[in-house]
């Protein structure tokens, strides 16, 4: 019975990622562009945005917690869109125009929310991180 609790003690001390792991990561190339908030080195995600290069459009998903499909409001600051948002892989991902004042808001302040009917998540992206939410704001704008 020892041995039991030892063995899920040791599975739940691996699986747990502590907060200071967690980080923002902006990855370019030619083909895509991606800020994730991530564990690097790792397949734990929160949170990811990703586009191609001066498309104008940025896929946003959030992962992890109770996903949604239908029309999401979409709100950063005073701005608010209205999209559809699927529900891809355990993830709840929506599409935004970079050059619509939701995005700018978000871009400007970091937080973003999306709720679809009683669900809500919402992102922040600490003022530290900000420079790069605007980097790939400008990648991605057409």
């Amino acid at each position: 019975m020892i041995a039991i609790f030892a063995g899920l003690a040791f599975l739940a001390m691996q699986t747990a990622q502590p907060d200071a792991a967690w980080t923002w990561t902006l990855y370019a190339d030619e083909a895509r562009v991606a800020l994730a908030n991530e564990v690097p080195d790792s397949p734990s995600l929160r949170f990811t945005l990703e586009c191609e290069p001066a498309s104008g459009v940025a896929r946003v998903a959030f992962y992890g917690g109770a996903a949604e499909t239908g029309m999401a409001r979409v709100t950063a600051g005073e701005a608010s869109a209205v999209t559809e948002a699927t529900t891809e892989r355990g993830a709840f991902k929506l599409a935004l125009r970079t050059d619509h004042p939701v995005f700018a808001a978000f871009a400007a302040n970091g937080r973003l929310t999306a709720a679809v009917g009683e669900h809500r998540r919402a992102v922040e992206v600490p003022r530290p991180h900000l420079a790069k939410l605007r980097r790939f704001t400008e990648l991605c704008s057409g």
